[in-house]
């Protein structure tokens, strides 16, 4: 049976995977906390306030975006408990962050251990705890957010991470909240559980994400170019490497989901964050490359149809236009994305990639078949 615990602080040592609070610490964070009391601040907030503590569970947490929002939820005082599998430390400490700030984290952050796809425990548990708030960042499907609902019926709000994926494709972009979703889309489980949540008497927002990226990422978007520019190879991308995309950096969703938190205005809402511009394919070759340090990259473009991958996928990014209005947002929350995106790419690789930390080891085998083919064009 899981048991509430809290983590003690242990000391960091080099084989702990690790990423940085570096611009969320010091004066950016000062001026963004500043900020966001103003506007939280204002009149009639839905039950959750800003300036009161709250119990809040985090679905998931050991990872990515995880790790950045509970941190500033434990910064803003909340108590913040991780519902996991336990197969994660609970507890990581970020390059950059001071010891003291680590230490003070590990001391306060709390764990319920559980497998959420337990339904009966997740009633049972949730139900014994109590909690006002629900952050749900690794939900895939509706079933497993109703027994959480059914479980704190005086829940005061329940805050999802929806995808952008949603969003039947389209010749008109970009993408708004209002745009037509496809059913059918791998992202169809996410669909069902906004539509659950905006069918039960309860306080919901919904954030969409279109690419996130940023240190300690599990998915390889920018880690995919950083490998390819390390060793000095091509970068080869699909058709003309001018589609065009979106990405986001980690720390602006952490705090566009601070943001959501209490206020009356993202009550029963859905918002698409992102950054601000969009990229083309072979831009964001660059954009990495410039991140790094490293030369302008030779570009090497394509037909996939041409060729046969199996089951591996060759490039990172759907083939493509696909980004997202973040004007909602802005206009709404009073979102303001911290990073462009070199900077972004910049803050990524020198506290991840940079430091010869990442999540999948290089796997050039699909390049190889499409720069071989190349080669023989050319000659």
């Amino acid at each position: 049976m899981a048991s509430m615990v809290v983590v003690q602080h242990k000391q960091p040592s080099s084989t702990i995977l690790s990423s940085s609070l570096s611009d969320f610490n010091g004066a950016r964070l000062t001026a963004s906390v500043q900020y966001k009391r103003k506007v939280w601040q204002l009149k009639g907030a839905l039950r959750v306030t800003a300036s009161s503590s709250k119990k809040i569970l985090i679905m998931g947490g050991t990872r990515f975006i995880g790790l950045f929002l509970s941190r500033l939820l434990v910064k803003e005082g909340h108590q913040v408990t991780l519902f996991t599998r336990g197969k994660a430390p609970i507890a990581q400490q970020l390059p950059g962050e001071p010891d003291s700030e680590f230490s003070d984290f590990a001391s306060k952050i709390l764990h319920l251990k559980g497998d959420r796809k337990d339904f009966d425990f997740v009633k049972s548990s949730l139900s014994a705890e109590g909690f006002d708030v629900v952050y749900d960042i690794n939900g895939r499907e509706a079933d497993e957010v109703e027994p959480i609902l059914d479980a704190l019926p005086n829940l005061e709000q329940y805050i999802y991470c929806s995808s952008a994926g949603v969003y039947l494709k389209s010749d008109y972009l970009p993408h708004f909240e209002t745009d037509a979703v496809d059913p059918k889309s791998r992202h169809k489980g996410k669909l069902e559980t906004e539509s659950l949540l905006a069918s039960r008497d309860v306080n919901w927002t919904s954030i969409r994400p279109v690419y996130i990226y940023g240190p300690l990422n599990y998915n390889p978007v920018e880690e995919w170019f950083f490998h390819r520019l390390k060793a000095g190879r091509p970068i080869p991308i699909p058709n003309s490497g001018m589609q065009v995309t979106q990405l986001g950096h980690v720390k602006d969703l952490a705090t566009a989901f601070i943001k959501v938190l209490g206020n009356e205005k993202a009550s029963k809402e859905v918002f698409n964050i992102s950054g601000e511009k969009y990229v083309t394919f072979d831009g964001l070759a660059k954009a990495c490359a410039k991140a790094g340090g490293f030369p302008e990259p030779e570009i090497i473009h394509y037909n996939p149809k041409e060729f046969d991958f199996g089951k591996k996928k060759p490039f990172p990014f759907r083939d493509q236009h696909f980004f997202a209005s973040v004007e909602k947002a802005k206009s709404v929350l009073g979102l303001k994305p911290e990073f462009d995106l070199v900077e972004g790419l910049t803050d990524s690789y020198n506290l991840d990639f940079g430091r010869g930390t990442f999540r999948k080891e290089a796997d050039f085998s699909t390049d190889d078949i499409i720069l071989g083919k190349s080669l023989v064009l050319q000659s």
